[in-house]
């Protein structure tokens, strides 16, 4: 599986106002968590929006980070999934394949996939066509974003 860097053109289809990319597995990772080839600037052209499917693996987590600037939108396909969230990631709120979730933009929040044996999957919405680029990693113990110009990592 490729990195955040893949070329994420070379899937898309059309042109003329509608773009399609075809079902497929997971191509990228980025921490911790598996995407399929999604739409967004990188390779549609969008202005305000990316969609993804992001699978965290059995046991997997999404290391403490935080969204600068947009918002979230998820509908949990597969699985049970905690979100730890709030200053310190003191709050807690399980959710379960149908549930929907919004991320208000800069909640620390850290995702733990619930079971050892089964994956989370989970179509993700943003409202930042970037993707990644306007999310911090957060220190759990301090309280605080992680001052880095380095992304959070790769899976």
């Amino acid at each position: 599986m490729s990195d955040h860097t893949a070329d994420l053109t070379v899937v898309v289809e059309g042109s003329e106002g509608i773009r399609v990319i075809r079902g497929g597995g997971n191509v990228r990772a980025w921490n911790g968590i598996h995407y399929k080839t999604g739409l967004s600037a990188k390779n549609v052209g969008a202005s305000q929006l990316s969609m993804n499917v992001a699978t965290i693996p059995p046991g997997g987590v999404a290391r403490a980070h935080i969204h600068v600037g947009f918002e979230v939108m998820l509908y949990i396909l597969e699985g049970r999934v905690r979100h730890e969230y709030g200053p310190g990631l003191t709050q807690v709120v399980d959710n379960s394949a149908g549930d929907f979730i919004y991320i208000e933009p800069g909640v620390p929040h850290e995702v733990f996939n619930l079971s050892q044996t089964e994956p989370v999957v989970a179509v993700v919405s943003r409202s930042d066509a970037s993707e990644w680029e306007h999310i911090v990693a957060y220190d759990r113990r301090t309280g605080r974003p992680v001052s880095t110009d380095a992304p959070i990592g790769n899976a």
